[in-house]
């Protein structure tokens, strides 16, 4: 990922910036069931245009958001599938063909309630769907929803 030697950020980092831009002009103006609404429609269609072990983990993540943490409302940010907490991100993941990275990543932000001591994990790469991959996600995307 070359940065452009003008912006200091790569191509691919503009059209996440764009895409985000987007995402908050689509939802301009709109309230209450309405947005939630475009902005559910908005985390699907991120879903579905993946494709590979991205589509499994970006499905599973879903899944697994809606059966033990569905007061978390689907929506997009930076084109990432995500999962917020009035209007906060909690959980997002973050494919790996977004940057043409090695894995992609489930990721918790300030919002997630992971806190444990002085240190912890807020990125998870995830290679593949396992049993034991969907039995971590249930327990962290539990405990970030509190």
């Amino acid at each position: 990922m070359m940065a452009d030697t003008k912006s200091g950020f790569s191509a691919d980092e503009r059209a996440a910036m764009a895409q985000r831009a987007d995402e908050l002009r689509t939802t301009k103006g709109l309230k209450g069931a309405a947005k939630l609404a475009k902005e559910f429609e908005a985390c699907i269609e991120a879903i579905d245009a993946l494709s590979g072990v991205d589509k499994e983990v970006a499905t599973l993540l879903h899944r697994v958001v809606a059966e033990v943490a569905p007061q978390l409302q689907p929506k997009t940010w930076y084109g990432f599938p995500t999962y917020a907490r009035d209007g906060k991100v909690v959980v997002f993941y973050q494919p790996a063909s977004k940057f043409g990275t090695r894995y992609g990543n489930v990721g918790f932000q300030e919002d997630a309630l992971l806190d444990d001591g002085d240190m912890w994990a807020t990125s998870f790469a995830v290679v593949a769907v396992t049993p034991a991959v969907e039995k971590r996600l249930r327990e962290l995307v539990e405990r970030a929803a509190g």
